[in-house]
């Protein structure tokens, strides 16, 4: 049996780098991501230091997941009948108005919590319609065969704009204050925006040439969305991704970096300060950046079921050695290699769900996804705090961790059971 879609043809390394079309998107998202976390830590640092609330330190995290778990369906929905274009201009103008918005509380000194929370919420609203839409764009810019190649590498420059965001956060700070740091990072979203008027692909321009000159776009009502939900149900490899993904959400999404000042504390941290907890802050990131490119380079993982368990396996059990170990060094090393793990899981399940999606379904078929990648980190923190008062909060990460890589073998044995026939016909 057969586990992944067939792809024909051997993509070039870094074909969506080559691409003349695809190469400023990526960078440009970087860009948009890094001013998502650039507003995280202006913002965050602001409240804390306003209201002094543990409840709304609580309430940001679920305020920027809970959005994609209640609306990735519909956000999907969007993509597939609408111009991605529009849609992620629409994102990326709700992302500047927000900040705006902070920046105005800010400067005239009347920010309130309810204030706080609904400009939270929004600001999660805007990535849940950025998601559906951005990744759609990608199977416009490159062919098929080479679809995970740019899956890969706007993961990659995702990561890097995650990892840079913090630091270009603080420098604001640093140097603006956070008024003028807010209104500086409403900047940064305007690459992407302006890009999305000089692009000429839509999300749908491959789609439509596939279906023929003149077809009739498919209706978007709920009855056809929920025909499409149970399609998805009857495609063991899509639902496979489907529960790696959401393990992963559920398990350690959020978990490491909450968890984070009590890995550095048993480290070491009282006696090296801050650079003990912002290196292993940093070292996953960097793994995943580093990861990304490396896989890139080498060519050596394929999108199919079997590389997206071993790459969750190996997430996994990196962040079980990270949370057994007392050695900084160990540390360090395992939560690089959780970074490669992560962004190799994360790009292949991406990856197989868009080439196995349905043409004239992929915008849903990725909401879905979107809804238990993302959705679901909106119980991590339900979950860690649960079990870390059970049991302590480092071993409740390597339980995690433990469980997600259980999780991830099951859902190959899950997958593995799909019927022969259906293979074949799928490879057809």
């Amino acid at each position: 049996m057969s586990e992944a879609t067939a792809i024909p043809g051997i993509p070039r390394r870094f074909a969506a780098l080559r691409n003349r079309d695809s190469r400023p998107y990526l960078f440009t998202s970087g860009l948009s991501m890094m001013a998502d976390n650039t507003e995280h830590v202006i913002t965050y640092w602001v409240l804390w230091q306003t209201f002094h609330s543990p409840a709304l330190v609580g309430f940001q995290i679920i305020s920027h997941w809970l959005p994609f778990l209640l609306l990735s369906v519909w956000t999907g929905t969007l993509a597939e009948k609408y111009d991605c274009r529009r849609l992620i201009q629409a994102a990326q103008g709700l992302f500047m108005l927000v900040s705006a918005v902070w920046g105005v509380l800010f400067l005239t000194d009347s920010l309130t919590v309810w204030a706080a929370c609904i400009l939270l919420v929004l600001h999660g609203t805007a990535g849940s319609i950025w998601g559906p839409a951005e990744q759609l764009m990608l199977h416009d810019f490159v062919d098929r065969h080479e679809l995970p190649s740019a899956v890969r590498m706007n993961a990659t420059f995702q990561s890097l704009g995650i990892l840079f965001g913090p630091v270009v956060g603080s420098a604001l700070l640093l140097w603006l204050g956070p008024t003028g740091g807010i209104f500086a990072n409403v900047l940064i979203y305007l690459p992407m925006t302006v890009l999305m008027f000089r692009t000429k692909f839509t999300g749908h321009v491959r789609d439509a040439a596939a279906a023929g000159v003149g077809a009739e776009k498919p209706r978007v009502g709920f009855r056809d969305t929920m025909r499409v939900l149970r399609g998805i149900r009857s495609n063991h490899l899509i639902i496979a991704m489907i529960i790696i993904s959401g393990l992963t959400a559920i398990t350690i999404g959020n978990a490491l970096q909450s968890s984070m000042p009590a890995f550095a504390a048993r480290l070491g941290a009282g006696s090296s300060g801050d650079f003990t907890y912002g290196a292993l802050l940093f070292a996953m990131g960097f793994g995943g950046v580093v990861g990304g490119f490396l896989l890139e380079a080498t060519g050596v993982i394929r999108p199919t079921l079997r590389a997206a368990v071993l790459s969750t396996v190996v997430f996994g059990a990196a962040i079980v050695v990270f949370a057994v170990t007392a050695s900084y060094a160990l540390a360090l090393v395992a939560l690089v290699i959780a970074g490669c793990g992560e962004i190799a899981s994360l790009s292949i399940t991406q990856s197989v769900v868009q080439l196995e999606a349905p043409a004239g379904e992929r915008g849903r078929t990725l909401g879905v996804y979107g809804m238990f990648a993302s959705g679901l980190r909106t119980g991590g923190g339900v979950t860690l705090g649960v079990l870390g008062a059970a049991v302590g909060v480092i071993p409740a990460v390597g339980v995690f961790a433990a469980v997600l890589t259980v999780g991830a073998l099951g859902a190959w044995w899950f997958a593995a059971r799909r019927p022969a026939a259906r293979d074949a016909a799928q490879l057809r």
